[in-house]
């Protein structure tokens, strides 16, 4: 890698390896507990869900690369896209950390259908910033149709699968309504 393309991919692998520290620190788990890991943890309602590379919520950081390179490149267009990347694994990252508060955690386990969550394992985070990174490459080379295709058949698609996904996650996560929590499990 030479220039600045190289200078952003290791910015943004600093970003990512910085995030895992911060992450052990905290003292998340490396991997899953169970002492492995997996490329797919299809069971949500699972002491491994969000332990492993990736599960039902990894479309949600798909999403989040999308949007992030839309709001970015709506108002910090000036930016060279190069460093747009970087302020989304950035934001990302920060999201991660905070997502793996005993704050965000706790208001998961009370106002969402993650009864059990604990958190993320650091290999599921950095996975997760790895699949924002996916959808901000598929918004940058994509038609703006197909983004949007993409984010509305993730989202319909595994609301159908697990009856949650990145909007009812934000709703529920934010104000939650009971009617969907009801809906969600299977009431």
């Amino acid at each position: 890698m030479r220039g600045r393309t190289g200078r952003y991919a290791i910015a943004a692998l600093i970003i990512v390896v910085a995030t895992a520290g911060i992450q052990l620190a905290m003292g998340r788990i490396p991997i899953c507990k169970c002492g492995y890991v997996k490329l797919w943890q299809g069971i949500v309602v699972s002491s491994e869900n969000s332990q492993h590379i990736s599960d039902w919520y990894t479309p949600s950081h798909v999403i989040h690369g999308i949007a992030f390179y839309a709001l970015l490149s709506l108002f910090a267009r000036r930016l060279p896209v190069g460093t747009r990347f970087v302020l989304a694994v950035l934001i990302e990252a920060v999201w991660e950390v905070f997502e793996n508060t005993p704050f965000v955690i706790n208001r998961y386990r009370s106002a969402t259908i993650a009864l059990d969550y604990f958190g993320d394992s650091v290999l599921n985070s950095v996975s997760d910033i790895g699949a924002m990174m996916l959808g901000f490459w598929l918004a940058r080379k994509a038609p703006v149709w197909v983004s949007l295709a993409f984010v509305a058949a993730m989202e319909i698609g595994v609301a159908f699968a697990i009856r949650d996904n990145l909007t009812l996650n934000i709703i529920m996560l934010l104000w939650p309504v009971e009617a969907i929590k009801q809906w969600q499990m299977g009431a």
